[in-house]
């Protein structure tokens, strides 16, 4: 049977990827094998073991003093210290912009008192 060249590098080209294949397959055998024979999938499989473990107490204690802060109502009370400080920063803030208003009005007649009495001190002077 004859075959054209393009139908023979496909068929090489098959051959050498079936080739590829045996040869990983037994290479990752070979290398299971040895991590298996070495005990680092046991030493693998207990650090997660212990990882999870100490996520897991780690996050019961976290739930335990957030329980426990909010018994006690220093959550509430923080909430209540924001709000409390939110007002007062607002309040302090119309009171600053009262007094700049104040100040904005004021300064026409503040420069017209200073020109009377620097025009007043010219003429002392001049006498």
């Amino acid at each position: 049977m004859t075959v054209d060249a393009d139908t023979q590098r496909t068929v090489d080209s098959i051959k050498n990827i079936a080739k590829n294949i045996r040869e990983a397959s037994s290479r990752i055998r070979d290398t299971v094998r040895t991590l298996r024979q070495s005990g680092a999938i046991d030493e693998l499989t207990q650090a997660i073991q212990e990882a999870m473990i100490a996520t897991r107490d780690t996050t019961q204690e976290i739930s335990a003093t957030a329980r426990e802060l909010r018994e006690r109502g220093i959550i509430r009370d923080t909430a209540s210290g924001i709000e409390e400080t939110a007002i007062a920063a607002k309040a302090t803030a119309e009171t600053v912009k009262g007094a700049a208003q104040q100040v904005k009005e004021a300064t026409p007649k503040t420069a017209e008192s200073l020109r009377e009495v620097s025009s007043k001190s010219k003429k002392t002077k001049n006498k």
